[in-house]
């Protein structure tokens, strides 16, 4: 079990809240989405309720320890403070003794938010003394960057070792709902497993234990069509995966549901020559780009009659408008089942939202890493960090 807010007494005390304000950013730094940020907003807004002095930490894009101006969180504080309609200070770093004299002028239901943590290289190599000059700064830690939990940074892990520490509501209901998932699902329960990430192999291996059907996608059914011995053309697979592809097709019995057919092209982005192929009839200068129609169909029967859904990954190179009919298609279709249906953040999240879907269905994970790390029956380092009790 780990530790909840409403197991801690926050008042007067100054609280250091590790949110994820890794935002997307247009080419003049400006944030063209906000979601992020207004997912931690009911648990900004308990603790200012409860009296705290709220002391926010992000990371924003990959800076590699340097001060990059496009990626500083000026921008965030100011976005924030308008979803909050409160001043949000910014400060211009992370740790140093001008940041803790700043914070121990804080009153009451204040709300600062520090400079990007991945300014400097520490947080991402996990150093113990930088863990402990952040947690310097506040008297209890809490963790609401469910998209960063995959990850064994200063902030997100060591820190705990210094404060007493527990989970935000965000961190808490996606490992709540995850859990349920994984544990207790209501069947027949169907994973659509896409993309182009090859350590969903494993996420594939650890669900033919618990799902009835697994739907599989993208580049991801590539490396499949080829462990099968399917020429799949000039088509994207991950090669190492082949041959744990194979072994899983043969442990599967019949659970694995791969395209019949696809759409393919001479190049996937120029879509040059693009027609529909049987499997056996793709060609080596073939690049796949999407499912074809019977494929379409036949995923909608797999899925028609479950009761619980998980979608990780898109089912083409639905970025391409011409690849993106069985992704769209199969969004369209999981919005009007009465199924339980949590979609995985990343692509997926970013094709539902596309059709203005979001509200069809039953939740939208913020984690794209931290999902499928969950599905896969691995450990999220930084939630087992808030499992000790070691300060």
């Amino acid at each position: 079990m780990i530790q909840t807010m409403k197991d801690f007494d926050f008042k007067n005390k100054k609280v250091l809240v590790r949110v994820d304000f890794n935002v997307p950013l247009n080419d003049d730094g400006d944030i063209t989405e906000d979601e992020r940020i207004m997912a931690a907003i009911p648990t900004m807004t308990f603790l200012l309720e409860k009296n705290a002095k709220v002391i926010l930490m992000s990371h924003l894009g990959r800076p590699k320890g340097q001060v990059v101006e496009k990626l500083k969180m000026n921008k965030v504080a100011k976005k924030l403070s308008e979803l909050l309609d409160k001043e949000v200070i910014k400060l211009d770093n992370c740790i140093g003794q001008e940041i803790k004299e700043k914070i121990n002028e804080m009153k009451n239901k204040d709300i600062v938010l520090l400079e990007n943590l991945r300014f400097h290289a520490e947080e991402e190599s996990n150093d113990e003394e930088f863990a402990k000059e952040l947690s310097s700064l506040g008297d209890v830690y809490v963790n609401d960057a469910f998209a960063n939990c995959h990850r064994n940074h200063a902030s997100m892990t060591t820190i705990t070792k210094f404060l007493p520490s527990c989970a935000g509501f965000l961190v808490e209901e996606e490992v709540m709902i995850l859990t349920k998932i994984m544990q207790n699902p209501e069947k027949p329960f169907i994973a659509i497993i896409g993309g182009a990430k090859p350590d969903k192999i494993d996420v594939i291996k650890n669900l033919l234990e618990i799902a009835d059907k697994i739907v599989v996608g993208g580049v991801l059914a590539n490396t499949f069509l080829k462990a099968m011995g399917a020429n799949i053309g000039k088509s994207k697979f991950d090669l190492e995966s082949v041959n744990c592809a194979k072994s899983l097709l043969l442990q599967s019995k019949g659970k694995i549901i791969l395209p019949i057919d696809v759409f393919v092209a001479d190049s996937i982005e120029k879509g040059e020559n693009s027609r529909i192929a049987k499997i056996e009839k793709i060609t080596d200068e073939c690049m796949i780009g999407d499912i074809g129609s019977d494929s379409i169909a036949l995923y909608k029967k797999t899925l028609k009659d479950s009761k619980t859904i998980v979608w990780s990954g898109p089912i083409g190179a639905f970025e391409f408008e011409k690849f993106a009919e069985g992704t769209n298609e199969i969004a369209l279709f999981l919005s009007g089942l009465k199924a339980k249906v949590i979609i995985g953040g990343g692509d997926s999240a970013a094709a539902i939202k596309k059709l203005g879907l979001e509200n069809k269905v039953s939740y939208i994970s913020t984690g794209g890493g931290a999902f499928l790390q969950f599905l896969s029956g691995k450990e999220l380092p930084a939630i087992k960090a808030l499992q000790k009790e070691s300060y």
